[in-house]
């Protein structure tokens, strides 16, 4: 009797491991936003970093501007005072010392207004990681220290984009106006808020109006839950922070 062969058995299947396909969070305004824009097809990032003059906030953008490219993202850069429309004027404007609070609160909502609708919005559209050098939180804060009504504020910047990522430089005044001084020898009349009269003497109305000025920001944190970074750290650290919180960013998660 002819033995019976019997059937080798089927290979296993490899198994593949699932796609994961990283998590997007929908792009949104802040309010009524700019008419006719597609909100998904912003497919790049904003990410946001803010802080004090002196609070290491250029030279932290500098760097993350390197490590972005060096990993093959596009990037643009975006700041106060950079609009083809406005900026011009509106330094003019401040060399004079004579803004009232609500005509600085529209020149930089105008400023700010002009780079959304013609740098932001469009970079974003071709997928660019968008680095923005201050915000809105900024502005928000200064002209909260002026007086300024908040609900007036939030329907004037309700054209804004939601960023992805904020993260806040926090130093104290004391250590602010030692590295102003460090680089520019001298103060600066709008980031000391002499227009608020809180002293006649520069060096002390600056301490009070950055301590105003950080203040304000940890109230506002409280209503946009952006992330306070300690800014009196080295900058290499700071930097290696940045880099780890903006890798979850843009793995969505």
């Amino acid at each position: 009797m002819p033995a019976i062969k019997s059937k080798s058995a089927r290979p296993a299947r490899p198994s593949v491991a699932p796609v994961i396909v990283p998590e997007v969070t929908p792009k949104r305004f802040f309010g009524h936003g700019l008419p006719g824009t597609d909100l998904p097809k912003l497919n790049g990032k904003l990410i946001v970093v803010e802080g004090a003059d002196g609070s290491g906030r250029s030279t932290q953008i500098q760097k993350l501007t390197a490590w972005l490219e060096g990993a093959g993202h596009a990037t643009v850069q975006v700041g106060l005072k950079r609009s083809s429309l406005v900026s011009e004027e509106l330094e003019q404007a401040q060399n004079g010392n004579i803004l009232s609070r609500t005509t600085l609160s529209l020149f930089y909502a105008t400023d700010f207004a002009d780079q959304m609708e013609h740098l932001i919005l469009p970079s974003l559209r071709a997928g660019f990681i968008v680095l923005a050098d201050r915000y809105i939180y900024t502005l928000m804060a200064r002209d909260l220290v002026r007086g300024m009504d908040e609900s007036w504020l939030k329907n004037l910047y309700g054209i804004t984009l939601v960023p992805d990522a904020v993260f806040y430089l926090e130093v104290s005044p004391e250590q602010l106006v030692q590295r102003v001084f460090a680089k520019n020898q001298a103060l600066d009349y709008w980031e000391s808020g002499m227009d608020l009269g809180l002293s006649r003497d520069m060096f002390d109305s600056f301490l009070q109006y950055q301590g105003r000025m950080r203040d304000t920001f940890r109230r506002l944190q409280k209503t946009y839950g952006f992330t306070i970074v300690d800014g009196e750290r080295p900058p290499e650290e700071i930097n290696r922070e940045l880099q780890q919180r903006i890798e979850r960013v843009l793995a969505g998660k």
